[in-house]
């Protein structure tokens, strides 16, 4: 993995549309536990621990939060920079409560934003076959199916691989 470090600023403007209270900012050590939960729950998929921190070592402006006025998150973005010139968002949920709301939308807007500022020219992502909701969102932001991925998933569900160009 290539390493693209600089300062993250902790704290982000306020989501619109978001209840005014949810905001952006970096990820926090502490918020890990329920960003297992939404992974679990929105994914379907479970990851060790040390995963997250070693992500988030390799580009910390790919892991954005989005948090309540309690701090607690209730969405997040995890990408990275693997391949040059390229970002790639490897877990993206939003707490089922929050969705709708506009958490999604900002979390996606802003690491576009990101990868374009650190000189990135294209964005991927995987997502199940049967979720044709985030298909119909990645849409929304451009991406589109470059490839099918046979048996991608722990269950053995197919993903598709999709991606977009960063003008």
């Amino acid at each position: 993995m290539r390493c693209i470090a600089e300062s993250v600023p902790h704290s982000l403007s306020p989501i619109p549309g978001a209840g005014g209270s949810t905001r952006l900012r970096s990820f926090e050590p502490a918020d890990l536990p329920t960003i297992i939960e939404i992974v679990a729950e929105a994914l379907r998929e479970r990851y060790d621990a040390s995963l997250y921190f070693s992500l988030r070592q390799a580009w910390p402006e790919g892991f954005l939060v989005a948090v309540d006025s309690r701090e607690r998150p209730v969405g997040f973005l995890l990408g990275v920079s693997q391949i040059e010139r390229e970002g790639r968002i490897l877990m993206f949920a939003v707490d089922r409560n929050q969705r709708t709301h506009g958490v999604g939308s900002a979390l996606m807007l802003e690491f576009l934003q990101r990868a374009r500022t650190k000189g990135l020219r294209r964005a991927t992502l995987e997502v199940r076959v049967g979720n044709v909701t985030a298909i119909r969102f990645y849409s929304r932001f451009q991406f589109s199916v470059v490839d099918l991925l046979r048996a991608y998933y722990s269950d053995g569900e197919n993903g598709y691989q999709m991606a977009r160009d960063l003008p």
